[in-house]
Parts: C-alpha cells; structure tokens; sequence
C-alpha cells in the first residue's frame, strides 16, 4: 500500500464502479456515471491509500479522522484479490493505526454486500441500518495481535 495521489482517481473510479456495481443493480440504485462522481466528489489523498498490485493500482480504503473516531470508506478491492486475504492484511494495518491512538472506526456497508462478513470478522458490530445501508461501529482493539488462531511459534514464547 502506498499514499495516495491525485492522478489515482480514474483507476479507483473504475475499480469502484465494478466492484459496487453488482449490490447497487441488486438495490436498484446503480447509476452509470453517479457511481464514478461520487467517488471523484469526495477524494481524499491525504485520507487515502492505494493497494498496488503487479505495479498497478488495484483498490484503495481512506480512514478518515472525525470527533470521535475515524471512518472507514471507500474500501474497494479488485476482483481478482477477493477472496485471497488481501482485504483482511489491509483492514489490519488500517485498523491497527486505530487500535494504536485507541479511537473507534465506523463504516457503512451496503445491505446484502458480501462485504459485511469481512468487517465482522473484524469485530465491527451492526449499530443501525435503513433500506440502503447498515451502519457498523469497530471499537479499538486493547490486545493489538491479530484475531484468530496462533501459529504455534507465536503460542509459546521461545
């Protein structure tokens, strides 16, 4: 992963309008070009990172400080690194940056994303929904090892 630029904004567009486009059809909300201008309308290098892969841009997230916490948005992976455990080693070092200054992160999903299980394997928990969205909430993690099993060379100490 590396900071965002500028000139980043047209692949992630169009890495957004792929990745969304099946729950936003499902929805009924998909719009051609409103799903490219909402994500050029809020870009945010400074906010932003972009996952690289091969030498090219193949997703991004932005963790966006707020009052009391920070926001997680635009978390989009290409196709081809779903489901591979790329999702879960960005969301632990973006997560690992919040658990650090103890502050909680919050994020919307749409309803039906097969998102939804990532952000719960992360401890994020549902705090409210409307008819698009499910509005999840992670608070910072005390113990910042990773969640689930131990390899035996981290059970025990040598």
């Amino acid at each position: 992963m590396r900071r965002a630029e500028l000139c980043d904004v047209e692949p992630i567009v169009e890495i957004r309008a792929v990745v969304m486009r099946p729950d936003l059809e499902r929805l009924g909300r998909f719009d051609e070009h409103r799903v490219r201008r909402r994500f050029r309308d809020a870009f945010s290098p400074a906010d932003t990172s972009v996952v690289v892969a091969d030498g090219a841009v193949a997703g991004c997230v932005a963790l966006r400080p707020a009052e009391d916490g920070y926001w997680l948005e635009h978390f989009y992976l290409a196709p081809a690194l779903q489901g591979r455990g790329v999702g879960s080693a960005v969301l632990r070092t973006v997560l690992g940056r919040a658990d650090a200054e103890g502050r909680p992160v919050r994020l919307n999903v749409l309803r039906g994303s097969a998102a939804r299980r990532l952000y719960e394997r992360h401890r994020f928990t549902v705090q409210g929904q409307d008819p698009v969205d499910v509005f999840m909430l992670r608070e910072p993690n005390a113990d910042p090892r990773p969640a689930g099993p131990l390899s035996a060379s981290r059970r025990f100490p040598a």
